[in-house]
């Protein structure tokens, strides 16, 4: 879909939407790569298979929006309201969601390779086998997050809340961890290896890898509740 117009508004690359009103309407496929969306309402938009690469998606309003499968690598998404919209298998490497609203979004099997969601919102979403490696997650709420399989190698969770998570079978090698909320959390099964765990919170409910041989999380600097 390139230059097709849409509620008035015409659909291509480097096209300038900022602050249009796309709510609810069909953008599969279309190609907004470098576009300036800012501000705009793209809720409940199917914007699947889309090409929004490096676009300006900062303070948009994307809830319940469809975006399987999206190219959103280096988008600009700081800010924007994401809450229960469907990024799943989508491409957000190296995306800015800084401070975004990720509540019960699905992101299952999403590539947020180098990704900075420092302060993000992501209470109960799905991050199920995400690739998260290197990515930013710095103050991220991940309150009752879904991180089941998800490759967090080198990721930045310090002072993440991550309580009630479940990391099953999660990558966490040599991820940051310092002063992380780990109470409650599910880390069956993790790679803990050159994990910084320094000041990291935890209970009795924490579940820790069963390789306990090797690891001992009050060695490692964990604080227990």
């Amino acid at each position: 879909m390139v230059g097709v117009e849409v509620n008035g508004y015409t659909i291509e690359p480097e096209a300038d939407l900022s602050g249009a009103d796309l709510s609810g309407t069909d953008l599969s496929g279309a190609n907004l790569s470098g576009a300036n969306l800012s501000g705009a309402n793209l809720s409940g938009a199917d914007l699947s298979g889309a090409d929004l690469s490096g676009a300006d998606l900062s303070g948009a309003d994307l809830s319940g929006a469809l975006l399987a499968v999206a190219d959103l690598s280096g988008a600009d998404l700081s800010g924007a309201l994401l809450a229960i919209a469907d990024f799943s298998r989508a491409d957000l490497s190296g995306a800015n969601l800084d401070r975004a609203n990720l509540s019960s979004a699905v992101l299952y099997r999403g590539d947020l390779t180098g990704a900075n969601l420092e302060g993000a919102n992501l209470y109960m979403t799905n991050l199920a086998w995400a690739y998260l490696d290197r990515a930013n997650l710095s103050s991220a709420i991940l309150y009752r997050a879904d991180l089941v399989g998800a490759a967090l190698s080198e990721a930045n969770l310090s002072e993440a809340n991550l309580k009630g998570a479940d990391l099953e079978g999660a990558n966490l090698e040599r991820a940051n961890l310092e002063r992380a909320n780990l109470t409650k959390a599910n880390l069956a099964g993790t790679d803990l290896a050159g994990t910084d765990l320094t000041g990291a919170r935890a209970d009795e409910d924490t579940i820790w890898p069963e390789a306990r041989q090797w690891f001992d999380p009050k060695a490692a600097g964990v604080i227990f509740d």
